[in-house]
């Protein structure tokens, strides 16, 4: 899964004409959000094939500023301090979170400054949590 930073126009329609850039490129996004800061349009979203993501939003016009991988992590929904606690062994390990959002599958969507090290602290909290299901 490969995350998008998109620069967008603070002005009705870019959102629309970005979706619609997509839209006839078949690319669906699979979770995300945008936000408007100091007159300036962000998004995050979140791609199976972000090379062809990033292709139909180029191509539409649309510029494209970052594109890196993700870390996913499923939280239990029912345990309350979930995101306290994944993110706090995030901390503890030493990595950054710079974005953060859901995806269409509930899952936890990390974009961080290291991947490798993120995905070892979620592994381990995977393995953790099916370790106490079991038990």
């Amino acid at each position: 899964m490969t995350d998008l930073a998109i620069e967008l126009e603070d002005r009705p329609g870019a959102l629309a004409e970005m979706g619609e850039a997509l839209g006839r490129a078949g690319v669906s996004i699979e979770g995300g959000g945008a936000w408007v800061v100091d007159g300036r349009g962000v998004a995050h979203f979140l791609f199976e094939d972000g090379r062809a993501a990033r292709a139909a939003l180029e191509a539409a016009g649309i510029r494209v500023l970052e594109e890196r991988e993700v870390v996913v992590q499923r939280l239990d929904q029912a345990v309350p301090g979930q995101l306290g606690m994944l993110t706090r062994r995030m901390a503890e390990a030493g990595v950054n979170i710079e974005v953060l959002y859901s995806d269409h599958d509930h899952r936890l969507i990390l974009v961080v400054d290291d991947v490798a090290r993120a995905r070892a602290v979620s592994e381990a909290w995977e393995a953790e949590r099916r370790s106490k299901a079991t038990s």
